[in-house]
């Protein structure tokens, strides 16, 4: 098994060396063939320089002789060549010995390609388009080629060798740090992953990349753990809730029935009152778990009819006025005038909600304390708001709230309840396609907010 910093590295270094040699190889060939058309090119413009030289010294003499041309022997012996100059018969007029081009050239301790085989090309001489001679014009190489020229090939190649190698250490210094810099980020995933799956909630991916896709796999891993620790925790505390409101009225009944039995309880109407209420109590849990089970399999049947919001806000006023009063709590209901509060839902089931959620207010509100019941509307939604200055909720418990069995502040235990009907709140709002927020501080309220929107239909 291989690192994927150690494949990227690999296939970065592989890819370059694989370019840089092709890209050396096709300059090399490329310059060498263009060095030497071009001094094919200078050699064809020497021949026909030389052939026009001897064309001249016709016109001008009638003839060629022993001194025809004999001032580019000099030339000749310099540039590496030799010169014979015929007539029109072939028969040498004057010529140079090869050999002392050979020697000149040390071609017995230069053993260089094509050096060493002697070639010659002879061309015309012509006068007035009539052939008057010829001139044949020998080396020891294909191409004219001083020694200069070599020595720039030579150096040409040396010099794409070199930048070859050094481009390629410098492309695998900078494979090595790319191939880093997405490796870390996607071996910190892997690694955080890992540690997922063990049960690990509490890791966080912290190496931030400058790269788009690898930076929202960060946060979205990120978030993952989140989320799983969150549901761990609610795991955790729903395992724990249900077990504390199922025992609580079994425990209940079991020592005041073995009390009885044992005699140390007498048998009274009083006594078997109160423990029917636990099992009303009991039987009310498995109802609201019930209840619960079926919003959540979306088994729960709605009946969908044009509902009057604040119409049916004033009938539950109404409803827990009374309550409200023998708690010593004023109940406000504040709803804006001429406005249009129509919409399409299931009446009874959003009647169970504001229920739930004035009863809670009320509950968690002490003597003297206040609830505010207002309904209202913006440009896009109508707005149900429900206001206490009781208890409120603490910040730590606020994303629990609607979650089944949750009941988070100890002195909210105080308070009878199963911790159910928020959860149920939020199931019915959510076939109803409508949100609901919370707002809260401890010891000074809780702000619940319910947003339907307009000209909702079902």
């Amino acid at each position: 098994m291989q690192t994927i910093r150690k494949r990227l590295s690999i296939l970065f270094v592989i890819c370059s060396i694989s370019a840089i040699l092709l890209s050396t190889l096709f300059v090399n060939i490329t310059i060498n063939n263009k060095f030497n058309r071009y001094m094919m090119d200078i050699q064809n413009k020497r021949y026909e320089r030389i052939v026009s030289y001897f064309e001249e010294i016709y016109r001008k003499d009638g003839k060629l002789d022993g001194n025809s041309g004999i001032e580019l022997m000099h030339e000749a012996y310099m540039g590496n060549y030799c010169l014979t100059v015929m007539d029109i018969n072939k028969k040498t007029i004057w010529g140079m010995d090869p050999n002392d081009i050979r020697n000149k050239l040390h071609l017995n301790t230069m053993p260089t390609k094509d050096k060493g085989v002697y070639t010659s090309k002879t061309f015309k001489i012509k006068s007035e388009d009539k052939v008057v001679g010829y001139v044949n014009v020998g080396q020891y190489s294909s191409v004219l080629l001083s020694e200069e020229d070599e020595n720039f090939i030579v150096d040409i190649n040396k010099s794409i060798i070199a930048s070859g190698i050094i481009t390629l250490i410098i492309i695998v210094i900078i494979s090595l740090y790319f191939s880093k810099q997405f490796s870390i980020p996607i071996k910190e995933v892997a690694n955080m992953s890992v540690n997922l799956s063990r049960g690990n909630f509490d890791t966080k991916f912290g190496v931030k990349s400058d790269i788009e896709e690898l930076e929202n796999l960060r946060n979205s891993v990120n978030i993952l753990g989140s989320k799983l620790k969150y549901q761990d925790t609610l795991r955790k505390r729903l395992v724990s809730d249900i077990s504390h409101e199922i025992r609580t009225p079994l425990n209940v009944l079991q020592n005041n029935l073995e009390a009885m039995i044992d005699g140390l309880f007498p048998v009274t109407t009083e006594r078997l009152n109160y423990l029917n209420e636990e099992v009303v109590r009991f039987g009310r849990l498995l109802n609201n778990l019930n209840v619960l089970k079926e919003f959540e399999s979306e088994s729960i049947k709605l009946n969908f009819e044009t509902i009057f919001l604040d119409e049916l806000i004033k009938d539950i006023y109404k409803d827990f006025h009374m309550a409200a009063e023998n708690k010593e709590i004023k109940l406000h209901c504040d709803i804006e005038s001429s406005k249009d509060y129509k919409i399409t839902g299931d009446k009874d089931k959003l009647k169970q909600v504001f229920i739930n959620l004035i009863s809670n207010a009320l509950k968690f509100s002490e003597t003297g304390g206040k609830v505010l019941v207002k309904l209202y509307e913006n440009s896009e939604n109508i707005i149900v708001e429900i206001k206490d200055n009781g208890m409120g909720i603490k910040k730590e418990d606020l994303p629990f709230i609607f979650e089944r069995l949750y009941r988070g502040d100890k002195s909210r235990h105080e308070i009878e309840g199963n911790g159910i009907g928020l959860t149920i709140v939020k199931n019915i709002l959510q076939l109803h396609s409508a949100v609901i927020e919370v707002e809260s501080e401890e010891k000074k309220g809780a702000t619940f907010k319910i947003y339907f929107a307009k000209g909702n239909h079902y």
